[in-house]
């Protein structure tokens, strides 16, 4: 893989998740949806997005700058349950989780590790 590769890669993925995080901003700072709420319309665009087959083609074009935000993770969770239903309607309910478990679970530890090495305080205004 030369450096010109490299650098494309890295564009790819940068524009990708740039843009995802742009429409976010914008929704926050022009419209008065709750960041709670525009957290769940992404995770349901990246799901309804696997379910008509259309993220998939963002994460092989993107990597990471498609996967790593929250579309990402209804991306997963989509995928993981799809791959189930071809096996049981057990694995198809199970199948987002069991996909999805590795980084759950790696977010789960780390952050307890954190809480416990660093002292939390509020935010000044």
């Amino acid at each position: 893989m030369s450096v010109l590769d490299i650098i494309l890669t890295y564009l790819k993925v940068f524009a990708v998740g740039g843009a995802i995080c742009t429409i976010a901003q914008l929704l926050i700072n022009f419209t008065k949806i709750t960041s709670g709420r525009i957290l769940v319309y992404f995770l349901l665009s990246g799901v309804f997005l696997q379910a008509i087959g259309v993220y998939e083609y963002i994460v092989q074009f993107a990597g990471a700058g498609a996967t790593v935000p929250i579309s990402g993770f209804g991306y997963l969770l989509a995928n993981g349950a799809m791959k189930g239903a071809k096996e049981s309607l057990f694995k198809a309910i199970t199948g987002g989780i069991t996909s999805a478990g590795i980084g759950l679970t790696s977010a789960i530890v780390f952050g307890y590790l954190f809480a416990l090495i660093f002292k939390s305080r509020s935010k000044k205004n």
